[in-house]
């Protein structure tokens, strides 16, 4: 397992998180809602052993990133991960993040394109794309819904919803008991938040998109479809995996990271 082994303090918490260091490739990795970087700790070894230079953090709030001190909100988030990267004099970093972290990556993308090198967006919904009625519905329904789920019961029914094998649920539960059900409905509701559609937007950099073929959580299955088809690419659909596709499947998200990250040019 990846150790957070540096910090750096922001906005009154301090950032935990994980240099591969080297001269190849930077790639930053973001993680979802209520879980840590230990998400990615499959990818790091192996993109590092590749030679690239793989970031992994925990957002504030998040595994070692705690105590936060400051309400989570998507716009302090995106500064946190600005920080990191400046704080890391990282060029032009390739933009990784699964769920909350590929929404938050997106966000970035969309603030300032000129930062980054490409970005990688693995089972997160379109932040742009247009949005049915049905979908705007169930997006607002989704925090009372999970206020209305007993705290002792949440861990489990999210690992339960997120994964397909046993070690990804295992591991999923033990990042979602570290946080309280009022502080992940505050995280859920900053990630509901990125979602502001702009149906003409379109990705200007590479963009490389993966989900589990079992995922059903929120709009992802329709959602990233539709996303693709927009920017003219090809999906990745990995099977066997659910939500939490670097765990259910984490060699084959490594091999399409990998040979997506070699088909971009040397910054």
């Amino acid at each position: 397992m990846v150790t957070l082994s540096q910090g750096l303090r922001v906005d009154g918490c301090l950032l935990r998180y994980a240099d591969s260091g080297g001269e190849g490739t930077p790639i930053v990795f973001t993680h979802g809602a209520g879980a840590d970087h230990h998400m990615f700790d499959a990818q790091y070894d192996r993109l590092a052993m590749s030679g690239h230079r793989v970031v992994v953090w925990d957002m504030r709030g998040h595994g070692a990133s705690r105590p936060n001190g400051e309400p989570f909100t998507g716009e302090r988030a995106c500064r946190d991960l600005i920080a990191l990267i400046e704080h890391l004099r990282l060029f032009k970093p390739v933009l990784a993040g699964l769920s909350l972290g590929g929404n938050l990556s997106q966000a970035a993308v969309r603030r300032s394109p000129g930062s980054y090198r490409a970005l990688i967006v693995m089972g997160a919904t379109w932040n742009t794309g247009p949005l049915t009625a049905t979908e705007r519905f169930l997006l607002k329904l989704a925090a009372p819904s999970l206020a209305l789920v007993p705290e002792s019961r949440l861990p489990l029914l999210m690992a339960r919803a997120s994964a397909v094998t046993s070690a990804a649920r295992e591991d999923a539960v033990r990042a979602f008991a570290q946080m309280s059900k009022p502080r992940f409905i505050e995280v859920w509701k900053a990630t509901v938040g990125f979602v502001t559609p702009e149906p003409s937007y379109r990705t200007p950099l590479p963009l490389c998109l993966i989900r589990g073929a079992a995922d059903e959580t929120g709009n992802i299955a329709t959602a990233m479809p539709r996303w693709a088809a927009a920017e003219g690419i090809t999906e990745h659909v990995v099977p066997n995996a659910g939500h939490l596709v670097s765990q259910d499947a984490p060699e084959a998200v490594t091999a399409i990271i990998e040979r997506f990250v070699s088909t971009l040019p040397r910054a």
